[in-house]
């Protein structure tokens, strides 16, 4: 690791030096005390903070990781509903083989057989005993044993061990995880000693890199009926298309229709003008005959007055 490696077991007992424990705040409460964390809490400041025992805090780390030593990895399930505790609790899984369920507690894990992701924990730790409640409601009708992070603010009924710590912080969870981690790790005989243990605070506040779950023959079902479903939500749009070409096609149609009335329009006044021609040459040859039937009509006149 890049950073400086936290330093073994601290001369006074502690599992870390004292410094790191109030740098990392993991002896700051709320402005709320519980009285069931009357016990735990050492003094309230002017701000009105109520400040933990970090003696007593340490103490129920340690007691915390060797209570977990005893059940197998597979019966130990951590609960972290929160981020700043799903991510160091996805790393404590990932580096001792327990379970983890990071994010929303879903009702009934504990108890409906039916939920695919059912468990049956022994022991379960929940990081913040207000948010998964639900979690240790259904730990005492199952059984399970509860390791609880409890703040000045939280309520201790049916929590087995309560660890009191600020369970609310991002570098606090990050170093009682780290703790838990390498004592369990050794306990387990992963490592011989805390020179062995190669990660350091910071390693357990980043992110795990999510895994795509292997889909159930379900799901993928489920996966195809929303492909379809997209499919004929597609073909709606596609029939639409077609419809918006149709109109245009009539238009081509209707354009040639528009010219035709137009040259209707045009040969109109043609006839018209033929008409008005015709008239004109019928009263022209008109008077042409009338021209030509004068002279006749002299002559007789002139030849009715001779016989007279």
């Amino acid at each position: 690791m890049t950073e400086e490696k936290v330093e073994e077991e601290s001369k006074d007992g502690m599992p870390v030096k004292q410094e790191l424990f109030l740098e990392a705040g993991v002896h700051i409460g709320t402005k709320m005390r519980t009285n069931d964390m009357r016990e735990f809490i050492f003094k309230r400041r002017d701000d009105g903070l109520y400040i933990l025992d970090l003696r007593k805090s340490a103490d129920k780390i340690m007691e915390a990781a060797k209570f977990v030593a005893q059940f197998r990895p597979e019966e130990v399930t951590v609960v972290a509903s929160r981020i700043y505790s799903g991510n160091p609790a996805s790393r404590f899984a990932a580096l001792t083989g327990v379970n983890v369920i990071a994010g929303r507690y879903v009702p009934g894990t504990m108890t409906n057989i039916q939920y695919k992701k059912f468990i049956e924990p022994k022991l379960i730790i929940v990081c913040d005993p207000k948010g998964e409640r639900q979690a240790i409601k259904e730990s005492k009708q199952t059984g399970a044993k509860v390791i609880g992070f409890c703040d000045s603010d939280n309520e201790t009924r049916n929590i087995d061990l309560v660890v009191p710590v600020n369970n609310k912080g991002k570098r606090s969870l990050a170093l009682v995880f780290y703790i838990l981690t390498r004592e369990l790790m050794m306990a387990q005989g992963t490592i011989k000693s805390y020179e062995d243990f190669k990660y350091n605070i910071s390693y357990f506040e980043q992110p795990m890199e999510e895994k795509k779950e292997e889909e159930t023959p379900a799901e993928a079902k489920q996966e195809e009926t929303d492909e379809k479903a997209e499919a004929k939500e597609e073909k709606p749009e596609e029939k639409e298309a077609v419809k918006e070409e149709k109109p245009k096609k009539e238009e081509a149609k209707e354009t040639p229709k528009e010219e035709k009335p137009k040259e209707k329009a045009e040969a109109a006044p043609k006839k018209e003008v033929k008409k008005a021609e015709a008239k004109e040459e019928k009263a022209e040859a008109k008077k042409e005959k009338e021209k030509k039937a004068a002279p006749e009509e002299e002559k007789k006149s002139e030849a009715k007055e001779e016989k007279k």
